[in-house]
């Protein structure tokens, strides 16, 4: 019910209505609104009697404070005074011993004994010193409570930049000078006066005298002020040099009376000034006020009636929020018990099902109604699997059964069965009491296929493994360990991982050193980077066992294992037989370079004939004319030594010729040297030559200077340039030209294309050019244009060539678009890596 409406007191006993806007606004209030109103009405009363309470304590408190604020402020310049007076009268002392010491009166000795005094009179001073207008001490005296290190000696300098600041003060001003507060030797915190020394307007020097701030405070300031105040002596910043502080307390609100505030007053200490600050602060007394009893009982009183009408109003409001929570709450917990795809059964202490959700009976198929309340055997319990059900329920109730669940089979209501996993824990209520077991159940039927053909796939992939002729093995890098064999790699190197770590030493890949597995059994590489080696490219290598007797190929490449270890697999492959098939090709490609060499040779036979002939000619000649010429006696000794010297230069022209023709032909090992470009090319003309005279073609050739040396065999080079020499002739002879134009030009020069540096040789001649089928079938073996020809001196040319890994091609020259020649060309590294077998021996024919 709502509240009734508030009505105002009539003191003539009248029946008073409240005003009509009243009336009219409570009507359009809700209940609930209502009885708040009605709730607040005391409410409001108690809030204004406390805030009455709570103002006049808080004025009291402010009266008290104010007074506490006078009381220290007078005291503060009562010790301020008394100090100022103290140190008034000191300075007037050491102003008369400063003037007897600038008139003479006062000599060392003396000045030590009148310093003794001083210091005897006033505890707080710790020393005297006279100094002189050039900064050194003439004399000094210090009290017995300073070390022998502190102590001014005669004759010293002052150092102190503080000090010395003072002292310029002093010379300047002609007055005495305080210094700011600075530390001492000892530590403790020190006050200087220097008091000038005059004598006739003349700076002579100063009265030096430190003071102790601390005795400055000990005995500048009355006891009975200090044990009522905090007194301290403190810097122009605020920093504290002597005497007690209050205990720090947090910043005081101005508006909250239990707060305390810290009343303090400071003054500056004259005749020093701002950089010496007296300061007091009140300790803390009781509140008085705030600590009567009749205070705190209103209070208590106070917050006692309104905490009960509130708590009423709230546990009301608490109760209706709470039943909505809860509906909430339930509705929750009922709508994702009835989402989840997991099947949930709870069962009682003897084994009686008594809840199931909708994912449970969806997956058995049998109703809720059908399965609450059932006792075993249950229905949904296979009857081949019902004694062991039963076995393993009983193990549930006993509490035997594992966490990580147990596998069962489970018929639906159709009678198909399928597989499910179950988890049983603890069914606990509120009190913390087991009422029962709960099982959650899960259907693995799918997981359970996929597990069976992951097995069949991985026993599929071993018996494939198993069954290759190459050795894989895999083990971890940083380890001796053997992760995977297959049957190869047990057959040539057994269990152990010796044979993989020795595979990957001679292929010269990365070597897995053994780590100390006591230490740590975390993967030396974890935590890099590993992308770029997972991505990488396989490396390949050649090597050779000897306790095998055999070539292998090993591949190697990284991976990650399935512990996710970085690891190396290697492949390994037996190529005994490719080698030797290797070794034989290129004994083969070598007697076809021998054999080339001679057909080119036999092709050139009649030119070397002739080219022979001249010199022997000449030789016979010679011989028959000093012959006829020695018999009549018709030379002389000069002639004679002419003709046989014309006779020896002619016949070592023929001994050139077959030597040159001897080294061309001659069977010899692969030899692969660094060569000089120039002398290969000039062999090559030389012997050219002999058949492009023969066909009366002019050749000319021009090698570019300072070619870099090529690593190369020299022989085989030759023979591609004289092939090319010759064809060339050839060419331009089977072409007709006129004199004018038959030539054949060879240019070496050094050229760079996409592959790196090199050099380029480049033959061109004046013939009919080649045709586009030639051209399309010119470097094909056996294949030639000639009518005796073989067709294998082009394809040896390009195959040596490619041995050097360089390239070889042939183009026609044009002169606009009509053919005026053909040029072949072959371009070689200037580093060249040795080709397999090149050191293979071949037996000379």
């Amino acid at each position: 019910m709502s509240a009734a409406l508030p009505k105002p007191a009539n003191p003539k006993g009248r029946s008073a209505q409240p005003p009509r806007w009243w009336r009219d606004w409570w009507r359009r209030q809700s209940p609930a609104r209502q009885d708040r109103l009605a709730l607040l009405a005391p409410l409001t009363a108690v809030m204004v009697f406390m805030a009455a309470i709570v103002s006049s304590f808080w004025y009291l408190r402010l009266e008290e404070l104010e007074r506490e604020q006078e009381t220290v402020t007078r005291e503060v310049e009562y010790a301020q005074q008394r100090l100022r007076l103290r140190l008034i009268e000191q300075q007037e002392q050491l102003m008369r011993l400063a003037r007897d010491v600038a008139n003479s009166e006062v000599g060392a000795e003396e000045f030590v004994a009148e310093a003794e005094v001083l210091i005897g009179r006033y505890p707080e001073l710790q020393a005297v010193n006279w100094i002189d207008a050039n900064r050194r001490v003439k004399a000094a005296y210090a009290s017995s409570s300073v070390v022998a290190s502190q102590l001014r000696s005669a004759n010293e300098t002052l150092k102190s930049q503080e000090t010395l600041q003072t002292f310029a003060s002093a010379q300047t001003l002609r007055q005495p000078v305080y210094s700011d507060p600075l530390t001492g030797a000892s530590g403790k915190p020190m006050l200087q006066l220097q008091v000038p020394l005059t004598n006739q307007g003349r700076f002579t020097g100063v009265i030096l005298a430190e003071y102790v701030v601390e005795g400055l405070m000990r005995f500048g300031v009355a006891p009975e002020t200090k044990a009522k105040f905090a007194i301290a002596l403190q810097d122009a910043d605020g920093t504290w040099l002597a005497g007690s502080q209050a205990a720090q307390r947090p910043p005081a609100h101005p508006w909250l009376m239990w707060s305390y505030r810290t009343n303090d007053y400071s003054v500056p200490v004259t005749p020093v000034g701002g950089q010496l600050m007296l300061r007091g602060q009140a300790y803390r007394t009781s509140l008085s006020v705030v600590s009567s009893g009749l205070f705190w009982l209103v209070i208590a009183l106070s917050t006692l009636t309104v905490w009960t009408l509130v708590g009423n109003w709230r546990h009301t409001r608490r109760r209706i929020q709470t039943q909505k929570a809860l509906i909430k709450e339930t509705n929750f917990r009922r709508a994702m018990e009835n989402s989840m795809l997991t099947g949930m059964r709870a069962l009682d202490l003897n084994g009686r099902i008594t809840y199931v959700n909708p994912a449970f009976c969806q997956m058995t198929g049998w109703d809720e109604q059908e399965l609450v309340g059932c006792d075993p055997p249950f229905p949904y319990w296979p009857d081949e699997d019902r004694n062991t059900l039963a076995a393993r329920l009983e193990d549930e109730l006993q509490g035997r059964s594992t966490q990580s669940g147990f596998q069962v089979r489970v018929k639906r209501k159709d009678g198909s069965v399928f597989d499910a996993r179950m988890y049983v824990s603890p069914l606990i209520d509120p009190q913390g009491q087991q009422t029962g077991w709960m099982t959650s159940m899960t259907d693995i039927t799918e997981p359970t296929r996929i597990r069976a053909e992951l097995s069949a796939s991985y026993e599929r992939f071993t018996t494939v493994l198993e069954a290759l002729d190459a050795a894989v093995s895999v083990a971890p890098l940083g380890s001796t360990e053997l992760l995977f064999a297959n049957r190869m790699y047990r057959l040539w190197f057994g269990t152990a991982a010796t044979g993989h770590l020795q595979l990957l030493a001679q292929a010269g890949t990365q070597e897995v050193v053994p780590r100390d597995q006591g230490l740590s059994d975390v993967d030396d590489l974890a935590g890099l980077p590993l992308g770029p080696l997972m991505i990488g490219q396989s490396e390949n290598a050649e090597v050779y066992v000897p306790e095998l007797n055999k070539w292998l190929e090993v591949r190697s490449r990284y991976l990650n294992w399935v512990d996710g270890r970085l690891a190396q697999m290697v492949i390994t492959t037996d190529i005994t037989p490719r080698r030797h098939a290797e070794e034989q090709a290129a004994q083969q490609a070598s007697r076809a370079y021998t054999s080339s060499r001679l057909i080119t040779m036999g092709e050139m036979a009649s030119s070397v004939a002739h080219e022979l002939n001249q010199p022997l000619t000449a030789i016979n000649n010679y011989c028959n004319g000093m012959v006829s010429r020695i018999k009549g006696q018709q030379i002389s000794n000069d002639d004679l030594l002419v003709a046989l010297e014309k006779t020896a230069k002619q016949a070592q022209r023929a001994g050139q010729i077959i030597q040159r023709i001897r080294s061309f032909v001659k069977r010899s090992e692969p030899n692969r040297s660094v060569a000089d470009v120039a002398d290969m090319v000039n062999e090559a003309v030389e012997l050219a030559d002999i058949e492009l005279r023969r066909r009366h073609v002019r050749l000319s050739h021009y090698v570019a200077a300072r070619l870099p040396k090529l690593r190369v065999d020299p022989i085989l080079i030759e023979q591609v340039l004289i092939n090319l020499l010759k064809n060339a002739a050839e060419a331009v002879d089977q072409a007709k030209r006129p004199a004018s134009r038959r030539s054949v030009e060879l240019r070496v020069v050094p050229r760079q294309n996409e592959v790196g540096d090199g050099v380029e040789f480049t033959v061109q001649d004046s013939g009919d050019g080649l045709s586009d089928e030639v051209k399309g079938r010119l470097f094909e073996a056996f294949y030639s244009t000639k009518a005796d020809g073989m067709g294998i001196g082009l394809s040896l040319c390009r195959s040596i060539i490619e041995s050097h890994q360089g390239r070889m091609n042939a183009d026609n020259l044009y002169n606009g678009t009509e053919v005026i020649g053909c040029q072949f060309t072959f371009w070689l590294p200037l580093h060249v890596a040795q080709a397999p077998g090149a050191q293979t021996s071949v037996a000379a024919e």
